[in-house]
């Protein structure tokens, strides 16, 4: 696969500090986040949010090619989700997929050269948006087919119970993927033999112009696993804190030996399905009912404001920020195209 050119030397895509990811190795031990925590929190949402909203004006640029399904809007999933796992801990998710990469602590300028299709990137350039991978990082995609996934992250979790580790497996889903059949076959053998993984589902309400509520039936898709007798609950997707700790929760459970887990994020993606989907099938007073309500960033940033973090510190996040992305597309554009010669790697291993 194309990821398996990923591993090289983090010297080829540059090593100033302005280009590695600034997310902190710090995980909360209670269940209320200290103030350097929800910094912490507040600045890795905030640079999914501006790595998005750059990889957005390359698109339209014509510096991004293929698809592209932005992130923004959902990032307090995977923040919150990230820091409640520890080291050796797998993820893997479908396409809708930077953000999980830089919560993981993947490079901005790989994963940036890489949607641009320059030899810097994760995947030397071959893989695109939704093909990117780091076993340094455990980040094992990045997957263009719906729900097929799934059945891959549930392998991540038999692969831990089966070495006799307390390792779990985040495997993340969208509200669409939940009604394909691979999803209930990992669900009946993730229960039968009790394997550490936490499905995640990520309901931002619409599967690509489809509402879930004329796509899914049922009143919650927490209870998908009932059937099989894996708990579930619903989630507010918005909060950070909210997801951390029903993160820290499911992660016990699993680590417990007890079998997987199901959280429901409930969630909101403010652009469209992919750079090419208008999104006209919903409201402009729906999205910026959201965004004014319940954008995860602004409400993390009130709650910082409340408990006396001064604004020039934010202001400095805000500024350090800008840099890292700002780098990370001025790398992307000057990373070389790769050689015609890498259409042969990466395609056979030797037995």
């Amino acid at each position: 696969m194309a990821g398996a050119a990923t591993q090289k030397s983090t010297s080829s895509r540059g090593k100033s500090t302005a280009a590695r990811s600034t997310r902190s190795t710090k995980k909360s031990t209670s269940s209320e986040p200290s103030v350097e925590q929800l910094v912490d929190y507040y600045r890795d949402m905030l640079v999914i949010r501006r790595f998005e909203e750059k990889a957005g004006q390359l698109y339209g640029m014509g510096l991004i090619g293929g698809f592209c399904h932005l992130y923004i809007g959902q990032e307090a999933v995977v923040v919150g989700m990230q820091a409640a796992i520890g080291e050796g801990d797998t993820v893997v998710t479908s396409y809708r997929d930077h953000g999980h990469m830089l919560a993981t602590g993947m490079e901005a300028r790989g994963v940036m050269a890489e949607l641009t299709g320059r030899i810097g990137g994760y995947s030397r350039g071959k893989g695109g948006s939704m093909h990117m991978f780091s076993r340094e990082k455990n980040f094992f995609g990045g997957h263009g087919i719906v729900g097929a996934q799934v059945p891959i992250g549930t392998g991540l979790a038999f692969n831990h119970r089966y070495r006799g580790s307390d390792r779990v497996s985040l495997t993340y889903m969208g509200d669409g993927a939940v009604n394909q059949g691979q999803v209930y076959e990992s669900f009946n053998m993730a229960a039968l033999w009790k394997l550490p993984v936490i499905f995640i589902i990520e309901n931002n309400k619409y599967g690509m112009g489809t509402s879930v509520t004329r796509a899914a039936a049922g009143p919650s898709l927490a209870e998908r696993g009932h059937a099989y007798g894996i708990p579930g609950e619903e989630i507010d997707g918005m909060s950070v804190t909210a997801v951390k700790a029903a993160g820290d929760k499911a992660v016990a459970y699993c680590r417990a030996g007890k079998g997987p887990y199901i959280l429901e994020m409930k969630t909101y993606r403010y652009r469209g399905h992919s750079m090419s989907d208008p999104a006209k099938y919903r409201s402009k007073e729906e999205v910026n009912k959201m965004r004014q309500e319940h954008d995860p960033i602004d409400s993390l940033r009130r709650v910082l404001i409340e408990r006396k973090v001064d604004e020039e510190t934010l202001k400095k996040v805000d500024r350090e920020v800008k840099d890292l992305v700002t780098d990370a597309a001025d790398f992307a554009q000057q990373s070389p195209e790769p050689d015609v010669a890498e259409l042969w790697t990466d395609i056979l291993v030797e037995a």
